[in-house]
């Protein structure tokens, strides 16, 4: 921060506030002095207060040995406490010194910016600094932080702790809000003190560049706002040709504007720890004194320690808190998800779900939005301003999910619903057409306690902007027009439920279209049944009518053997007629009877459907090969049906052979086992393989071989309904084998 002098005056020019090198200021406070060195202890800088605190001139300093500057008997303890020390970027303390001989240092050291930074703070004790207390006072301080159930209550202990560490007259804690303002959760107060708990710090008061610099160095110390800073000599680094980073030195200098922000509130002495959680500015221990007070490096270390074990309990207690808000809203939408798939349709199961899609969401109303549909529940806008609201949605919002606490802030319509909707959130349910689930916030309104006008400064000179503030005096802000804001976990959990949903949705998409496909073949099938009642059964009772009416014309006719034919062509008929009906109701019941499973053996099963077909085959040349078969775990009746048409088929198809063959084998597969059954018989053209399996559909004409075409399509479906397929292939003239494949585990 730089000065401008006007005629008068002298003023703090505020208009590159945010911008100001903080971390090279090129000066240092003056309660100790600063060498930057070599790495072989040449000085390359010292501060020009040097003569100050023992007697020598900075500039004369610059070029000579650590010893020649400090003294042989200091420069020993801290070469000896270098070479056994790993020096880093953070101060490390390597010691107290006397230098001239009433002087007493502590001495701190850190390499950065390419020196070795050796940091000389004055102190009154002779000895050594003594850490023995510090452990007792971290697992003391970790005893009482077991005992609260609150971020406030440990701020409060670790509050209290500070200010009997360091003396100072009042200790704060406070936390970041979302827009970076700083709110005071705890604090500790001497006798007279004025308190600022409760009350928030704009994020003004702290720019953004000195954010960054509390993370990264987590302790500061000013010990007097009245100082006057102490500057380096030579002003640049002579490793880097650029001034100083200072960034980790305990004695850096510090912006102008916030001294003169200290005198402003009365506070001549501060400290500050940082609380980093998650690797982010969670807060600050600030701690205040009014007037100059020094803190020794192991009170300070002390108390960057108790701020780390308070960043950790943080840490961890939101961690828990985080993890339990987000299972209880999966245990509430799992619940949601359950009843969102009892019915059929997805929207009217929506309905069922509205109490808890409230509590998922902490709403008071929502609406689903599905092209002219409009269903609400809880407190909400009217449909109109709902449909207005989702047309702004579609073209305003991107992405998977919208949210806002300040609804009006965005949207024109926003002040008319601020009641019941200054907050919503939207998830948009299609890509294509306006559907959206939404949310609906009430307005909260709330007050802010602020440690002085955040909007506005005292004074009435042309330089008023450009000038710390003076007021801390409490002032009161009401809020309007917001909603509670949308918790991170409440906006990923509403991302997962809209995957689901979407999920559920193409489910049902899924359904549907195996429905229609189902449909279809149903149709299918019943043109093919209709036909059949045209065709295939008129047929028969075409000829019981017609071998009726011969017989009755004979009837005066002593004809014996003719009357005996008409009737045996009638009898055959009527038989061929029941055969009809019979198939077509089991074909009925293959698609309404519940499976039955258990195992069965397929060895047992083929032979005893061969012992059935023996009348079949009598007197024929027709051998049977049977292989080894495996077990199958299978409806017992089902499997045997199809199993017997299959047989059948065979026996049928190879009636024109002199010597027929029938083999029946399988194929043992990790999750299935396959059987074939191969014939010498007619065979069939591979053309029409695809209606082999349909409702009577037939590839030979039935004057050559007799069926009602439904045996296959018995198989094809008693197969399917066990989660397999069936198949077959041919040549022509050459026999045929028909094959199909059962699952090891059967579908649920």
């Amino acid at each position: 921060m730089t000065q401008a002098a006007t005629s008068d005056t002298n003023v703090l020019d505020l208009s590159t506030c945010d911008s100001e090198p903080i971390r090279t200021p090129g000066s240092i406070q003056p309660h100790g002095f600063a060498l930057s060195l070599a790495e072989d202890l040449t000085v390359l800088q010292a501060s020009e207060n040097l003569a100050q605190h023992i007697g020598s001139a900075a500039a004369g300093a610059v070029g000579l040995p650590l010893a020649r500057v400090i003294g042989d008997t200091a420069a020993a303890l801290v070469v000896t406490e270098l070479a056994a020390t790993r020096v880093l970027e953070r101060p490390l303390y390597l010691g107290t010194v006397c230098i001239s001989e009433t002087c007493y240092f502590d001495v701190l050291a850190h390499r950065y910016d390419g020196v070795l930074m050796l940091e000389f703070e004055s102190v009154e004790r002779r000895a050594s600094a003594d850490f023995r207390n510090l452990y007792p006072l971290v697992g003391e301080f970790l005893l009482k932080l077991n005992n609260t159930v609150s971020t406030d209550a440990m701020s409060a202990l670790a509050a209290d702790e500070i200010r009997a560490v360091t003396g100072y007259g009042r200790v704060m804690v406070y936390h970041f809000d979302h827009d970076g303002h700083g709110h005071v959760i705890a604090e500790s107060l001497a006798d007279g003190y004025h308190s600022y708990l409760g009350q928030r710090f704009p994020a003004s008061d702290i720019p953004r560049q000195a954010r960054e610099l509390y993370t990264l160095n987590r302790i500061r110390l000013i010990h007097d706002a009245n100082y006057t800073p102490a500057r380096l000599v030579p002003a640049i680094n002579p490793v880097t040709g650029a001034p100083n980073d200072l960034s980790f030195a305990a004695l850096r200098s510090v912006s102008p504007i916030h001294l003169q922000y200290m005198r402003n509130m009365k506070t001549l002495a501060s400290m500050s720890v940082s609380l980093i959680v998650k690797g982010k500015l969670w807060g600050l221990i600030s701690c205040h004194n009014e007037t100059p007070s020094p803190v020794a490096f192991e009170r300070r270390t002390a108390c960057e320690q108790l701020g780390q074990i308070l960043a950790l309990s943080i840490e961890s207690r939101e961690d828990a808190s985080e993890l339990q808000f987000r299972l209880d809203l999966r245990r509430i939408m799992v619940s949601m998800l359950g009843g969102l798939t009892q019915g059929a349709d997805f929207i009217d199961n929506m309905t069922s779900v509205f109490p808890a899609l409230l509590t998922f969401a902490r709403a008071s109303g929502v609406a689903i939005v599905v092209d002219d549909r409009l269903l609400t529940y809880g407190d909400t806008p009217s449909d109109e301003q709902i449909r207005e609201l989702v047309g702004w949605l579609s073209i305003r919002a991107h992405g998977d999910v919208f949210h806002t606490d300040q609804l009006a802030a965005g949207y024109p319509g926003g002040a008319d619903i601020t009641r019941n909707a200054s907050g919503i959130l939207a998830l948009p349910i299609s890509r294509i057409h306006k559907h959206y689930l939404i949310w609906f916030r009430p307005e909260v309104i709330h007050t802010i306690d602020w440690a002085g006008n955040p909007h506005a400064k005292e004074g009435a000179g042309p330089l008023d902007q450009l000038t710390p503030r003076t007021s801390f005096s409490s002032w009161r802000e009401t809020i309007t027009g917001t909603s509670i804001p949308w918790h991170k976990g409440e906006l990923e959990l509403a991302l997962e439920f809209r995957t689901a949903l979407l999920g559920i949705a193409l489910e049902r998409a899924e359904q549907m279209a195996e429905l229609a496909e189902e449909l279809g073949r149903a149709n299918k099938e019943l043109e093919a049944f209709s036909y059949s009642v045209s065709h295939d059964l008129r047929a028969p009772l075409r000829h019981i009518v017609g071998f009726s009416d011969l017989l009755l014309e004979s009837a005066s006719n002593e004809d014996l053997e003719k009357r005996h034919r008409f009737l045996k062509n009638i009898k055959e008929s009527a038989r061929l007629a029941g055969k009809l009906v019979d198939d077509l109701l089991s074909f009925s019941q293959m698609g309404r009877a519940a499976l039955r499973p258990s195992t069965i053996s397929m060895n047992d099963l083929v032979h005893g459907c061969i012992e059935k077909l023996a009348g079949d085959t009598h007197g024929r040349d027709l051998r049977w090969e049977v292989e080894d078969l495996p077990e199958v775990r299978a409806d017992a009746s089902f499997i045997q049906l199809a199993v017997y048409n299959l047989l059948s088929n065979a026996v049928k198809f190879t009636s024109q052979k002199e010597s027929a063959i029938i083999r029946i084998r399988a194929e043992r597969h990790p999750h299935e086992n396959v059987f074939h059954i191969e014939d010498n018989g007619a065979g069939f053209n591979m053309d029409y393989v695809h209606k082999l399996f349909g409702v009577f559909q037939r590839l030979h004409r039935m004057e050559d071989f007799q069926g009602t075409g439904i045996g296959l399509a018995n198989v094809r479906r008693i197969v399917e309904r066990h989660g397999g397929k069936a198949w077959a292939s041919s040549v022509a003239g050459q026999g045929a084998t028909f094959s199909f494949s059962i699952p090891k585990e059967l579908p649920v």
